[in-house]
């Protein structure tokens, strides 16, 4: 008799920066019926009106976006909310301000939500490849992220214990709303060495997550990406085992034990 009205049983939040509608837009996907998707936005430095970035964008900026006051008040706002965790979507603040800020940033969040747990991606895409048993990864980053950035992210999952057998900028068109699934696909495919255990395409701005399943049946091996990573480990705390289909291996996986 009644029709979905999207009500969630499991509801998870994501903060994003206030022109980007990738992660909305690819949590909403990734999300198996009964789970909702509810978001807030936090100021970037690196958007122009409409989504708009420089070619490159600018360590500054990205540094600033995880810095008080901002972020904290958007997480404590979106908190207010009946959530089960609240993911972070955005890769590159993280390789500019290391994994020991990560931890920082997840804690000083936490204090501000009531308990809800917190996600953010790299440490999330860490412990995805914990649970793969992926030690040797491949670390594609989106075009707009400079060589500095993308060597920036090798240090990062380096600090985590993996070897990075390759990095580099994808060299596709350096706009969110450009880029297409067949020449991400097509990108990764031909870069990939075959030493690589797993793939991690970072940028939660990075439309991604519809080549997983291609890519992992053409490369034989687990792909994981930003927002996908911080939506698997979004869903393992908030304790549903919601089955999410068709978006990479990582989702037959809990989260490694601490």
């Amino acid at each position: 008799m009644w029709q979905p009205d999207g009500w969630g049983q499991t509801r998870i939040g994501v903060l994003t920066p206030h022109a980007d509608i990738v992660p909305e837009a690819e949590f909403n996907a990734l999300a198996p019926d009964g789970i909702s998707i509810h978001a807030a936005r936090i100021p970037f430095g690196g958007y122009s009106p409409g989504g708009t970035m420089d070619p490159t964008i600018a360590n500054d900026p990205v540094r600033a976006i995880a810095d008080p006051p901002a972020v904290d008040d958007a997480a404590e706002m979106l908190a207010m909310a009946p959530l089960h965790a609240i993911a972070f979507g955005f890769t590159s603040s993280s390789y500019v301000r290391g994994a020991a800020d990560d931890a920082t940033l997840k804690s000083r969040l936490e204090a501000r939500t009531r308990g809800i747990p917190v996600v953010v991606p790299c440490a999330a895409a860490a412990a995805a490849l914990g649970a793969l048993s992926a030690t040797k990864v491949a670390l594609i980053s989106p075009p707009w992220f400079s060589t500095e950035m993308d060597q920036q992210g090798v240090a990062y999952f380096g600090s985590q214990g993996l070897e990075v057998v390759y990095s580099g900028p994808a060299s596709l068109p350096s706009d969110q709303q450009a880029i297409q699934p067949d020449q991400l696909y097509d990108w990764v495919r031909s870069h990939v060495p075959t030493n690589a255990e797993a793939v991690f395409i970072g940028g939660n701005g990075f439309r991604a997550i519809g080549v997983i399943k291609a890519l992992e049946e053409s490369l034989d091996r687990p792909v994981l990406t930003a927002n996908q990573v911080a939506f698997w480990c979004a869903l393992r705390l908030s304790g549903t085992r919601a089955p999410v289909r068709n978006y990479g291996r990582i989702f037959e996986f809990d989260l490694p034990r601490s």
